[in-house]
């Protein structure tokens, strides 16, 4: 299903703490930063050439041999079996950061879905994953969306911050979903598709978002930020991953854990608009008003990689 389909602190007040006493600290090194941190835990979904808890080892092998520790967005529905925590506490004794991607994954601007519900679902998560010593109260919406009307996004927003919550936001967002679903058809007509096309329109990818955030950050927030990247435990990232935190190193990122990515003071804003939700960045600079040309909505979506990829018959 399309990712997109169902479709304070503002800038003013957060200026205070984005060129505070950190600022300078920030600004000490040139090179940029980014932390892994990783949607759904869909290990039960397709087992198309590897299986779930294949995917699970590769994906964890990855992180462990360029010494990074992610954050895993949990969506609680998928790890009530035997099998699920079992795959989900390999993570957890690796020291990774697990965090609440609601029960369900429901898209918090249908009409169908209220706050309270929304609010409820968040909570059956948590008593999902409580228990793990590596669970923090970082809290990640389903598709990026906060809430369509002032309403909603305030109810939620209030929530969260009664009940001890963070928003894990994503700074740079991507499309890594739909290049595994393109990936993962091919395999379905060829398994033995040579998939090194597939691994460079996804590196390719990513490095192109990300010059795109960090770009806007700078131009918003007149520093660097430490960047969280969403990407999503599939297919794509159980081969390729390795090689995706080797090109950020490569060309003189810093591959950093989540957990220092997130003390950054930029986590801490509450832009003010409406429709909520997106990167970060991207929702920064939309309440300034001042990007409206740099800026599309969604932030991501297949629309804009579809032509390309068909263009290059992927």
């Amino acid at each position: 299903m399309n990712r997109r389909e169902f479709t304070r602190l503002g800038v003013a007040a957060g200026l205070a703490l984005y060129f505070g006493s950190s600022q300078s600290k920030a600004n000490n090194s040139s090179r940029r930063s980014v932390a892994i941190t990783m949607d759904d835990f869909n290990w039960a979904g397709n087992s198309l050439k590897l299986t779930g808890a294949e995917k699970n080892r590769a994906i964890l092998a990855a992180l462990k041999s360029h010494s990074v520790k992610a954050a895993l967005f949990v969506r609680g529905g998928n790890v009530e079996s035997d099998e699920g925590l079992g795959l989900l506490q390999a993570w957890n004794e690796a020291g990774h950061l697990i965090g609440n991607h609601s029960y369900s994954h429901w898209y918090y601007h249908s009409g169908k879905v209220t706050a309270d519900s929304f609010q409820q679902d968040i909570l059956r998560c948590e008593r999902v994953l409580k228990n793990f010593s590596g669970y923090q109260k970082i809290f990640r919406f389903p598709y990026l969306k906060e809430g369509d009307t002032r309403e909603k996004r305030d109810a939620i927003r209030t929530f969260l911050e009664s009940n001890g919550y963070r928003n894990g936001h994503v700074t740079i967002d991507a499309s890594d979903w739909f290049v595994d679903e393109r990936l993962r058809k091919r395999l379905t007509k060829d398994p033995q598709s040579d998939l090194s096309p597939y691994r460079r329109y996804y590196l390719n990818h990513i490095w192109e978002r990300s010059q795109y955030y960090d770009e806007l950050a700078l131009k918003v927030l007149s520093r660097p930020v430490k960047h969280t990247l969403l990407v999503h435990f599939n297919l794509l990232n159980a081969l390729f991953l390795g090689d995706l935190i080797t090109m950020f190193k490569k060309r003189g990122w810093r591959v950093i854990d989540a957990v220092e990515a997130f003390a950054d003071p930029v986590f801490a804003a509450r832009p003010d608009i409406v429709p909520a939700g997106e990167s970060l960045i991207w929702a920064l600079a939309k309440e300034t008003g001042r990007f409206e040309k740099l800026l599309r909505y969604p932030g991501e979506d297949s629309e804009y990689e579809k032509a390309r990829m068909d263009k290059l018959g992927l």
